[in-house]
């Protein structure tokens, strides 16, 4: 089998039609109006809450910012429950605002918080619970919403990699207080950089919206302390135009995963991770967990196909709890995470979307037998 000719990235951007582009873009420059809530941020604001079914949808310049703003707007402090298996930014979110994340184990299947060892962490400090929708599976939604209901805690999601995936036939967006997207290019679905705040509570999306610009309630008005969250044109104009091929977007993801899917099903030591065919799904990341049976280990793994021009990841090791500061801190937390520790050693993230074919992934595979 010949060697992959160019290199393959775990997160290459998918990138929709460009003239449509271009065509948002000269109407940006002909009215003059780059950012501010312009007309296309307006736009793509309305057209995201329509098709989550959401009520109000409040596009961000990025999803760490994102977060920071809906944690701020949920009056949080003290400390909040989040899986140590996510992105960095989940965790310093609430650091940066000297809120202590406090890291929770994860279902040993769906690799999602568990929600029966959330309440192991909670003390009088406990202000809330962040889920984490981790590799376009949600969290146990309805048990996370029962342990917060009980103890009085916000709940609230981190759905950067569910965009376009729903839970039980709604669309992900519309649980808990408020959800955050991501739209950084290397997400399935993006903005260049952005990302969005979404939520049926009407109250909170008003503060939202106070908080993302600065506080101005209008012009020469200011009623609220705020930051500089908001998105600018240009940035909406991608959006716009990539949720015209978001369906074409989609069916590449779910050719390249039965690509995928039938390939590993011939290499033993290599678990694919299921999807719930049931429900809406993104597929953005093909996702393995290397089991001791295979003959390399998971860094040897890479390594092999890394000299193939594969850019696999190891999403997300170590683990936020064995990054600094977290590491400082809290040097003890990974006795809590057994099952964390475990995936965070095993998995690996394969190449998808556009640009990648089921080609290219038949030479992948042959580089993992």
């Amino acid at each position: 089998m010949s060697s992959i000719d160019r290199t393959l990235h775990v997160g290459a951007p998918n990138i929709g039609d460009r003239e449509s582009f271009h065509h948002y873009v000269d109407e940006i420059f002909d009215r003059r109006w780059l950012t501010n809530r312009g007309e296309l941020v307006q736009e793509f604001e309305q057209k995201l809450a329509d098709y989550l079914g959401v009520k109000h949808c409040i596009t961000m310049c990025n999803g760490t910012v994102a977060l920071e703003i809906a944690i701020r707007a949920l009056d949080l402090k003290g400390e909040v429950i989040i899986p140590s298996l996510t992105f960095i930014a989940t965790a310093h979110a609430l650091q940066w605002q000297e809120i202590t994340p406090v890291f929770c184990d994860i279902d040993r299947e769906t690799y999602c918080m568990d929600p029966a060892e959330v309440e192991k962490h909670i003390t009088p400090k406990t202000t809330a619970i962040m889920g984490v929708h981790l590799y376009s599976r949600p969290c146990d939604v309805e048990a996370l919403q029962a342990v917060a209901d009980k103890h009085g805690l916000k709940l609230l999601f981190d759905a950067a990699h569910a965009f376009g995936c729903s839970h039980k036939g709604t669309m992900i967006g519309n649980f808990g207080e408020c959800e955050v997207f991501s739209f950084h290019a290397t997400k399935f679905f993006n903005t260049f950089e952005g990302g969005a705040i979404t939520t049926n509570n009407d109250a909170l999306a008003d503060k939202i919206r106070l908080m993302q610009n600065f506080g101005f309630e209008r012009m020469d008005k200011v009623v609220y302390i705020g930051t500089n969250g908001k998105m600018n044109e240009i940035c909406a104009a991608m959006g716009l135009t990539n949720l015209k091929d978001l369906c074409e977007f989609l069916q590449i993801n779910k050719r390249n995963y039965e690509a995928y899917k039938e390939g590993f099903q011939n290499i033993s030591g290599l678990k694919l991770i299921e999807f719930d065919e049931s429900e809406h799904c993104n597929r953005q990341y093909i996702v393995v967990e290397v089991l001791d049976e295979y003959p390399l280990s998971r860094d040897k793994l890479m390594e092999k196909l890394h000299a193939q021009n594969i850019r696999v990841r190891r999403y997300f090791w170590p683990g936020c709890h064995r990054m600094e500061p977290y590491k400082s801190l809290q040097p003890n937390a990974g006795m809590m995470l057994p099952v964390t520790e475990t995936i965070a050693d095993r998995i690996l993230v394969f190449p998808t979307g556009t640009a990648i074919d089921t080609n290219m992934v038949s030479k992948i595979m042959a580089e993992c037998k």
